[in-house]
């Protein structure tokens, strides 16, 4: 009894670990070498980016590492600390997430994803207020009186 007390704790401890501590692979790495990690346990980290789309007991969530985005196919259950999804509105949360990776999904229609085994959100999101370039609006007024000069000028020279 003992024994697999100790052998469950340390299974647990182990699985922890390696959500916890894992090396995040890139999504580089995950598209360009998609043949050597299809099917194997994956550690994703990134920004939660665009809708979640939700799906009876399950979500697409869109994250984003790098250059490129990747579906994760994930629970309900571990979706409830997110609170922000990256648009021109607000920056995501940062997520990291177990899960296994798949080259080409056979229940998603042969996609590239990773289905979430764990999630955990690793920095929150904010809300962004967009602010106005100044130059771009101080040169749109300069190219905007040369043009009414122009203009009057073009009246006073039919005459």
């Amino acid at each position: 009894m003992r024994i697999k007390f100790l052998v469950l704790t340390l299974a647990l401890c182990t699985l922890s670990f390696t959500l916890v501590f894992a090396q995040s692979v890139s999504s580089e790495d995950l598209i360009k070498n998609a043949w050597e990690y299809d099917g194997k346990t994956v550690v994703y980290e990134g920004e939660v980016i665009g809708d979640i789309m939700r799906r009876k007991e399950f979500a697409w969530v869109n994250v984003k590492e790098g250059k490129s985005a990747i579906g994760i196919w994930v629970p309900h259950a571990l979706l409830q600390d997110v609170a922000y999804s990256g648009s021109y509105k607000s920056k995501g949360d940062t997520v990291k997430v177990r899960g296994i990776f798949h080259r080409a999904c056979p229940e998603h229609g042969g996609d590239l994803d990773i289905h979430a085994e764990a999630l955990s959100v690793t920095s929150r999101g904010r809300t962004v207020t967009e602010r106005m370039n100044l130059d771009k609006r101080n040169t749109a007024v300069m190219l905007l009186g040369a043009l009414c000069l122009v203009w009057i000028s073009s009246l006073f020279i039919r005459k």
